[in-house]
């Protein structure tokens, strides 16, 4: 595929068996992330470049796509940790906090802060109940931190710096995140929550060397 941008695959991490914490994908999630790196292989000629928000499942997620890329014989640099794929920057009590399912989860991430405190705060409580908390927290007109406004302006910019390296010199981009940046960047691109994407998948962006951005879907596994 010939394009004198950047292609910048965005993708969500592989399976994992809860959110509880910062834990590791499964196996079946290994074996389906070197079975998309072998895809990527065969859909784009490289070399590949492979980032990866900082939570062990995302790093897991794109060390097995770096591994299924290099057994089909592509050039891959990576994964490394690339800050711009991190969840949203949410605040409570002025520390940022991870987006977790409990009001007493939240509380250990706060010192000094109780669990019956937290569930008297306006935003927390009713995230923890919401079926879809992602597509909650995405509606929300004013969450204590990024909403899904700030989070697609800061892939964007992410995105567009990618064009920075002399064109000779610019690899295929594949970075591993979560669910709410690419619920928030599809938004933003198509005008509709896409829902909950599959593990390891979620979107390509076409960046042009202008800046402009063409955004599709990439179902991961065919």
């Amino acid at each position: 595929m010939s394009f004198e941008g950047v292609h910048l695959y965005l993708l969500r991490h592989g399976e994992v068996e809860s959110h509880r914490g910062d834990v590791p994908i499964t196996s079946a999630a290994l074996e389906q992330a070197s079975e998309v790196g072998a895809r990527l292989a065969g859909i784009e000629e490289g070399p590949f470049l492979l980032l990866s928000g900082d939570t062990r499942r995302a790093l897991q997620t794109a060390e097995n796509l770096a591994e299924g890329l290099r057994r089909s014989g592509a050039s891959v640099e990576g994964p490394t940790v690339a800050h711009a794929l991190r969840n949203p920057d949410l605040f409570l009590a002025g520390v940022r906090i991870d987006m977790v399912s409990s009001a007493e989860a939240l509380a250990t991430q706060v010192p000094g802060l109780t669990a019956e405190e937290v569930a008297s705060l306006d935003f927390y409580p009713r995230f923890f109940v919401e079926s879809d908390r992602i597509g909650w927290w995405l509606r929300h007109d004013s969450p204590p931190g990024e909403g899904a406004a700030a989070i697609a302006e800061r892939v964007r910019s992410f995105a567009r710096s990618l064009t920075d390296r002399p064109y000779a010199r610019r690899p295929v981009v594949v970075a591993v995140t979560h669910s709410p940046l690419l619920r928030a960047v599809a938004l933003d691109a198509f005008g509709e929550d896409i829902g909950e994407p599959g593990w390891i998948s979620g979107l390509l962006l076409e960046v042009s060397d202008s800046g402009e951005i063409a955004t599709s879907l990439f179902p991961g596994t065919s």
